[in-house]
């Protein structure tokens, strides 16, 4: 019974040393590649001002100021009256109409600075959604106004909207993986593993799935949904959709992986002892899927991020008056915008950047895990 044990305990140690060794392999390895660690600063940076949005953002994601409603980014200046460098601060600035022109244009208030200030009381929120709080990075008093990207058609902060729309577009990726990948990595697992009749059945139904038009379907679902809805209720909704159309086709890939790998040595001695299959599946051949797996979740989370920023600029997504970068960007489609007020278009930019970083990093880790497109030192 002990020799069992100490098999069994063997089988499950090597079929685990792939995996563990691959993932401290792509760790040591993209530091020494320049472009995939500029990637990893680049979503570093992204995630880390996104996750704590409530202390960076001046104002809160709903705070609006209507008399300052499509107003410019705020200027800082460092230069005092007499011409000598000075503390950050800005001038309150007043809404003025031009009646020749039919025109409304935003004039500093001549006399009033208002210095910069760090770490002011502002909107209360729950930092990580437990500790209440109302210090935020940086601010100032009122009735001065600090935006640095300008202020929406509606008086709300950009950058702060900027913020908290990230947390949306930038987490319902890996959200949406957590539910499409487990299932399929164990639907794929067990087709694979079985086979025969088994493996045609569970094929055939992935394959409806995959047939599915998937724009189509999230356009369709999404206008069917209730306005009623709140956008959490929303965001949850797309998260599901997006997790539904997703994981049949990586569960082919699993299902081609486990065909090879269950014929293996360290299987059959898991069969040797007494196994259950489900244990085999679970603890010996699922591991081995690792290095793939890593590489597929890198590379997938661009598409989802599109898809949401896609859907909500279509305004079957995240809705208004919630934020995400979809629905910011919607904001700057008119010509004018884009002409006389680049800055709308920043959540582009993010787009473009998060998913350029994740598809680096992604080749990177692609090419690292296979030795055939890697020279290792």
């Amino acid at each position: 019974m002990s020799g069992k044990k100490t098999n069994a305990k063997q089988t499950k140690q090597a079929s685990l040393t792939v995996g563990r060794d691959a993932l401290l392999q792509v760790f040591k390895l993209i530091l020494k590649d320049r472009v995939a660690f500029l990637g990893v600063l680049i979503l570093a940076v992204l995630y880390l001002m996104v996750g704590l949005a409530d202390v960076i953002a001046p104002y809160g994601e709903q705070w609006s100021d209507r008399d300052l409603a499509n107003a410019p980014p705020t200027p800082i200046y460092m230069i005092s009256e007499s011409g000598g460098i000075t503390w950050p601060y800005v001038q309150r600035y007043e809404r003025q109409f031009d009646p020749a022109n039919l025109e409304y244009s935003f004039q500093p208030v001549i006399g009033e600075i208002h210095p910069i200030q760090l770490f002011v009381h502002g909107e209360p929120y729950q930092f990580l959604g437990i500790i209440p709080s109302d210090i935020h990075l940086f601010g100032v008093d009122a009735p001065a106004r600090l935006a640095l990207l300008g202020f929406d058609m509606n008086g709300r902060d950009n950058f702060s909207r900027l913020l908290f729309g990230g947390q949306i577009s930038l987490t319902i990726g890996f959200l949406s993986l957590f539910i499409a990948f487990p299932m399929g990595l164990i639907y794929g697992g067990i087709s694979g593993y079985f086979g025969g009749w088994v493996d045609n059945l569970m094929m055939r139904a992935a394959e409806v799935i995959m047939s599915i038009p998937s724009l189509y379907l999230l356009i369709t679902l999404a206008a069917i949904i209730p306005s009623s809805l709140s956008s959490t209720q929303r965001f949850t909704m797309v998260v599901v959709i997006l997790a539904f159309i997703g994981w049949a086709g990586f569960s082919r890939v699993i299902r081609g992986m486990v065909l090879a790998i269950k014929e293996q040595e360290f299987v059959e001695a898991g069969r040797a002892i007494g196994l259950s299959n489900f244990s085999i599946i679970i603890r010996h051949i699922l591991p081995q899927t690792a290095s793939y797996l890593i590489v597929a979740l890198t590379l997938s989370v661009p598409g989802y991020i599109l898809m949401e920023s896609g859907l909500s600029f279509l305004g079957l997504g995240i809705v208004q008056p919630d934020a995400s970068w979809g629905n910011m960007l919607k904001e700057a489609q008119s010509i004018p915008n884009v002409l006389y007020a680049p800055w709308m278009l920043m959540p582009g930019l993010l787009i473009f950047l998060a998913v350029l970083a994740f598809n680096v990093v992604g080749d990177a880790v692609r090419d690292i895990l296979d030795p055939k497109s890697y020279i290792r030192n």
